[in-house]
């Protein structure tokens, strides 16, 4: 931490991982907008959204093997250079074809840039500088998160909802060279074997033909083609398990499902960031097009839950060590239900003092006491060499449940392509969908209650988190550190 390498690196790793970040919080501002300008219905909407999803969940675990096979510095700036032209022709979309195509495309970017950012530090600096470096990382990625919605909002009203895309090619252009020239390779000489890349394209596809069916069925019913991708969805997601059941190394182990713990906590994650995902997607555009708040209000809006988290995720995580992770996972939960709850009293022109930000409140609060013990109970319910496949699997099981959330709320709130034109309608919806998400984190408390021990986990090594769409991504044990020179 004290050598001009060692800060240029964490500069590197907190460049590219805040442009991820921002990414993630930015767009959902700018969804109304982009419907608007491009004319395209509810569903184009859910798909800006769901196909950078789709990649990114599907080709995230594979992303951080081949850093480990490949060198993680070559293949986080491949997937530096590759997110920003992908965010290039995000930016100079004609039509919604091509910006949704180019969205995938950002995932497949973001697959191969996030699992690479912590990485980096964690095999680079030395032990005892490492914790620091990582909090730092935390902490710095975080404020650059909890900015998202603000900075979001202020482009969509000022240059333009495209700017939102072209932010991250300066992003990108400062960070390659100083990663090129400061960053050291490393690699993890224990990884060998084959890719598994045939089910890294069968959970694609499965993902894929589930949530066109979902997003499609709304405005088509039971048309014919709409079963038929249901159907083939099914079963590309039971030819799935069947290549990871007997691939030698496999993308998803099946046996850590044999582990209890490990399997209970991801069912609460799922719970949890399903009703995330389909929360902050409906919330945007409800507080837009039935509430009007401008762009920039809107993101504003939004900013209690980030900033609470990350003002008191590392709180939390000291209390999960003190009392065990299982009454966090349990209340934290609960209170975000209710903060949901209390968003139902907002109607069309909902005033931000009195219906919104006591909800973003209660809401960010329950955030903040449940992500942290999340993590770390994730981590300690493995050994410690496996810890980065189970944070890796971690995260991308609560992608995967905001993908299919956002797929399938407005259908199970009776939200169809005409009920997004009218404010009313709208409401009325949107107060059905959280009711939905309410429920979910109830099972999701209910879960955790019945399932979670008590022990105390471990500490999470991202202290400071803000993110609303996944938890944070831990790579475990990492390769040896560089020695150091001079006796330093």
């Amino acid at each position: 931490m004290s050598t001009a390498q060692g800060r240029w690196v964490l500069f590197t790793a907190v460049l590219g991982s805040g442009m991820a970040m921002l990414d993630s919080t930015v767009v959902n501002v700018a969804l109304p907008r982009i419907g608007t300008d491009l004319n395209t219905p509810l569903a184009v909407l859910q798909w800006t959204v769901n196909a950078y999803l789709l990649t990114l969940a599907a080709l995230l675990l594979l992303g951080g093997a081949l850093g480990d096979r490949y060198g993680r510095r070559r293949i986080f700036l491949i997937g530096m250079v590759w997110f920003a032209a992908a965010s290039l022709l995000c930016a100079l979309a004609p039509n919604a074809a091509v910006l949704l195509a180019a969205r995938a495309l950002q995932g497949i970017g973001g697959a191969l840039l996030t699992p690479g950012s912590l990485a980096l530090i964690q095999a680079v600096f030395h032990p005892d500088d490492r914790s620091r470096a990582v909090g730092a990382w935390s902490g710095l990625g975080g404020v650059a998160t909890a900015a998202g919605p603000f900075l979001g909002g202020w482009l969509v009203d000022g240059p333009g909802w495209r700017w939102v895309f072209f932010l991250n090619v300066p992003l990108a252009v400062a960070c390659v060279p100083i990663a090129a020239r400061h960053v050291p390779e490393t690699r993890d000489p224990a990884k060998h074997g084959r890719f598994d890349v045939l089910g890294a394209a069968l959970g694609a596809l499965a993902l894929g033909a589930v949530t066109y069916a979902l997003i499609a069925a709304p405005g088509r019913g039971a048309a014919p083609d709409v079963l038929l991708t249901a159907a083939a969805g099914v079963l590309l997601a039971v030819a799935f398990l069947r290549v990871e059941r007997h691939h030698p190394d496999p993308m998803l182990p099946p046996w850590l499902f044999t582990l209890r713990q490990f399997t209970a906590v991801n069912a609460v994650t799922v719970c949890v960031y399903a009703a995330f995902g389909g929360f902050f997607f409906l919330t945007v555009l409800y507080l837009q097009v039935a509430a009007g708040y401008s762009a920039l209000a809107a993101g504003t809006a939004l900013l209690p839950t980030t900033v609470l988290m990350l003002l008191l995720s590392a709180r939390s995580g000291e209390l999960a060590q003190r009392i065990g992770p299982r009454i966090p996972l349990v209340v934290g939960p609960l209170l975000c239900a209710a903060g949901m709850l209390l968003m139902t009293r907002a109607g069309t022109h909902a005033s931000y003092r009195a219906d919104v930000l006591p909800a973003m409140t209660v809401l960010g609060c329950g955030m903040a006491l449940l992500v942290a013990p999340l993590t770390a109970t994730v981590l300690a319910s493995v050994d410690v060499a496996r810890a980065g496949l189970a944070s890796g699997v971690n995260n991308a099981a609560a992608r995967a449940a905001g993908l299919l959330a956002v797929a399938a709320l407005p259908l199970l709130a009776g939200m169809g392509p005409e009920t997004y034109l009218s404010p009313t309608a709208f409401t009325a919806a949107y107060r059905r969908s959280l009711l939905l998400c309410a429920a979910v984190l109830i099972a999701g408390a209910a879960l955790a209650w019945f399932t979670v021990r008590s022990r105390t986990p471990e500490r999470a090594p991202c202290a400071y988190h803000c993110g609303v769409s996944a938890p944070p991504l831990d790579p475990g044990a990492s390769a040896p550190s560089p020695k150091r020179k001079g006796g330093d």
